[in-house]
């Protein structure tokens, strides 16, 4: 990644966009280097600037947050996304996070932790706060088909990756994984790679989901 990273702010309402790019472009190592009104403008501003991570907005009146994160997230090489609404209905999460995006956050939350949050999703550290979590997977646990399809899905893993995808599912950062499992950290990112390619997932935050649909963690 880039010394400086690199932000596209997506939000209908005009001063929001403004703030958010005031708040971001004031902390040292964050660009703003665009803004979108609306989801179907994402494609043409990624295009055009290259972001490593989008603050997104849910709702929108053309193509919502979620559509537009699905979207984002199927392109080669994608930026990380950071979905920023008032609205955290565990549907509105689960969907979102569902779709690809490393992190969720209300925008009452305080500038400082949204700007942490930026800096720790870009580098690759998904962003739930904890009643969020612990709300949407108490309600992943208590569906049944997803867990008979999760547990299914696990059982591709082989014994290591399966234990590398049990730390990631306990919030455990790189490092953290390499020293309980002794190994290197280059190895743990291996690991989490082929995990992400045999269970055809796009980011450690859904590879937590699905251990927790398993009722792993």
């Amino acid at each position: 990644m880039n010394d400086i990273i690199r932000v596209l702010v997506v939000d209908d309402d005009a001063l929001v966009r403004a703030s958010l790019e005031m708040m971001l472009d004031g902390a040292n190592g964050i660009s703003v280097v665009a803004q979108a009104a609306d989801g179907d403008e994402v494609p043409a501003a990624i295009d055009a600037h290259f972001p490593d991570l989008v603050l997104m907005d849910l709702r929108m009146p053309r193509v919502d947050g979620i559509v537009a994160t699905r979207r984002l997230r199927a392109r080669n090489n994608p930026p990380e996304v950071v979905v920023l609404t008032t609205f955290d209905t565990d549907e509105n999460v689960l969907h979102a996070l569902r779709a690809g995006a490393s992190g969720f956050l209300l925008k009452d939350t305080p500038p400082a932790e949204i700007v942490d949050a930026v800096r720790r999703v870009a580098a690759g550290d998904p962003i739930l706060s904890p009643a969020i979590t612990r709300r949407l997977m108490d309600r992943a646990a208590t569906q049944a088909d997803s867990h008979t399809e999760a547990q299914e899905a696990l059982s591709r893993l082989s014994p290591r990756e399966y234990d590398v995808m049990l730390a990631v599912a306990q919030g455990k950062a790189n490092a953290q994984i390499a020293t309980d499992l002794h190994m290197s950290v280059a190895t743990v990112k291996a690991h989490i790679s082929h995990i992400l390619t045999k269970l055809e997932l796009g980011n450690r935050t859904q590879i937590a989901l699905l251990a927790h649909d398993a009722g792993l963690a």
